[in-house]
């Protein structure tokens, strides 16, 4: 069934968004990231206590691709 679309206005989309107006099957994005933090990084909430005695984050990664994306374009 056709969808009917009215006026709409985009500030901005980020690299890696999808802006999706009217009818659609199927929306696959396409992106990957790879993101390295010590410990205690990601830790959200109230009255938190965090001791991080000798913290190291081993950046080393022998892999060239972890999550090949080019045949899902």
């Amino acid at each position: 069934m056709p969808a009917i679309v009215g006026i709409f206005k985009v500030n901005s989309i980020g690299t890696s968004s999808i802006l999706h107006i009217g009818d659609v099957l199927n929306i696959s994005p396409v992106s990957d990231v790879k993101t390295f933090s010590g410990a205690g990084s990601f830790v959200t909430g109230d009255d938190l206590t965090i001791y991080n005695q000798n913290s190291v984050t081993n950046t080393y990664d022998n892999n060239a691709i972890d999550q090949p994306i080019a045949g899902n374009l």
